[in-house]
Formats: structure tokens, C-alpha cells, sequence
């Protein structure tokens, strides 16, 4: 059953939340990200600083915004599976479709505008480190789509750490200057290592 439509008012909150954060990232490519006040950028997007906190509590959750979507991807792929596919099954289907899509998820994306954007993300100390918070919630979230307790609290840690790896790899490699089509053919074997190794150990749990 499909989901309902957000109503007018949880459609003017998130149009603020994505006002707000588009603003702010323009203004750190721009100049930086330490060199942008948190009261420029909420002058910037015609709200006060206040209300601005009031949506991002802190400075780098203006710049993690275009991850949110994302936080709960690993565990979307879980529940919405097929009924003949194991969770690990469809999280590689998952990765690999992404990898043909040249998804930015995966780090292989050369678009100019992803590979600013990453440059801010990746190159920002406090905003690598508020990243912790966004991998423990994913963690979470795809524990719960495994049936909870701690093997699967652990088998989702060890999943996100691999899709990050993988990612990470992409993204080096995109960034020293190769082209996607050289990296395709890696990264696909690649995430095929990386999820035969978690089959040994994560197997058929949660299906």
C-alpha cells in the first residue's frame, strides 16, 4: 500500500530544510566552509539564525543534508526486497545497479558538481567527523530491517562499513583523475569480492 502524500505543512518544512541547505552549500563552495557564517547563510536563505537552528542543529548538518535521503537506504533495500531474495542478496543487487548508474552513492560519479560536492564533504574535518552520527543511524536502521539483537546489529555494521569501503575506493580514484568507464570493471569485481566475503559470515540472516 502506498504511502500517503506528505501534507502542505511537512511539504513547507522539508522545501525549508532543502532551501536552507542548498543555500549553505553554494556559499561553502564558494568560499569555504569555515570562512561562511552560520548567520550568513540563514540571512542568505531569508530566515533568522534562530530558526535556522531550529532545522540543523549544527553547522555541518547544513552540508549531511544530502545524505539524509540515504540513511536508511541499506535498510529500504532489505524490507522491499523480493520474497526469493536474501537480504545480502539484494543489497548487492542494490550496489551494483548503483555502480551502472554511476550513483554518487557509490563514489562513482564524475559529474563536476558531485565531485565539488565531495571535495566539501570529504575535505571538511567536523564534517567528516559529524558523519559518525549518519553511519550509526544507517547501522540501526538496517539492523532493524534484519530482525534486531546482535547478530544483526553486527552483520549491519559490517555491511555498511563494506559499502562505504567500496565507495570510498570509487571516489579515490574519480578524484585522482581516471575515467568512470576504467573504474566500472574494478568496482564491480570488487563489490563482488567484498559481498562474498560477507556471505561467509552474514550468510542468509534476516531472510
Amino acid at each position: 500500500m502506498p504511502e500517503p502524500a506528505p501534507g502542505l505543512r511537512a511539504r513547507k518544512k522539508q522545501q525549508t530544510f532543502d532551501t536552507l541547505s542548498e543555500t549553505a552549500i553554494a556559499l561553502f563552495l564558494e568560499r569555504g566552509f569555515d570562512q561562511v557564517p552560520v548567520a550568513e547563510v540563514a540571512a542568505a536563505a531569508g530566515v533568522s539564525k534562530p530558526t535556522l537552528f531550529r532545522y540543523f542543529p549544527a553547522k555541518e548538518d547544513l552540508v549531511l543534508h544530502r545524505f539524509a535521503d540515504h540513511e536508511d537506504e541499506a535498510a529500504r533495500v532489505v524490507t522491499g526486497r523480493a520474497a526469493d531474495e536474501t537480504p545480502l542478496e539484494a543489497l548487492r543487487r542494490d550496489f551494483l545497479a548503483g555502480l551502472e548508474r554511476q550513483d554518487p552513492v557509490t563514489g562513482l560519479c564524475d559529474h563536476p558538481d558531485v565531485l565539488a560536492f565531495q571535495r566539501l564533504a570529504y575535505g571538511t574535518p567536523s564534517v567528516v567527523a559529524r558523519m559518525l552520527g549518519f553511519l550509526t543511524r544507517s547501522e540501526e536502521a538496517l539492523a532493524a530491517a534484519l530482525g534486531g539483537g546482535t547478530a544483526a546489529r553486527l552483520a549491519a555494521g559490517q555491511i555498511i562499513a563494506v559499502r562505504r569501503i567500496l565507495a570510498e575506493e570509487n571516489r579515490r580514484r574519480i578524484e585522482a583523475g581516471e575515467k568512470v568507464a576504467d573504474v566500472l570493471p574494478d568496482a564491480r569485481d570488487a563489490a563482488g569480492l567484498a559481498f562474498g566475503q560477507l556471505g561467509s559470515g552474514v550468510g542468509a540472516l534476516g531472510a
